[in-house]
């Protein structure tokens, strides 16, 4: 049952968001670590990440410009991740 317990905590770890930061000369950085099991692109935080940098421009009536997007692939005991570096334009 423990061991139970220690998985479950690791994936709610495994799956965490840094939430939008101001960056320099009006950009803007979110990160995201994947849930994902096994080898792969993280698509599901990639798109996590655009949604949510796509709401927060919406809310000034702008669109997401990509300045750059890094992504990590999973591997074994290591979840994928996504940076997105953004403006709203």
């Amino acid at each position: 049952m423990r061991y139970i317990s220690i998985l479950i905590a690791l994936m709610f770890a495994a799956c965490s968001s840094t939430g939008i930061i101001r960056m320099d000369s009006g950009t803007y950085l979110i990160s995201k670590r994947s849930a994902q099991f096994g080898f792969g692109p993280p698509v599901g935080a990639r798109a996590d990440v655009y949604n949510e940098a796509y709401d927060f421009c919406a809310k000034e009536k702008k669109e997401v410009e990509t300045i750059n997007l890094d992504m990590t692939d999973s591997g074994f005991a290591r979840p994928g991740s996504v940076s997105l570096r953004f403006r709203c334009k």
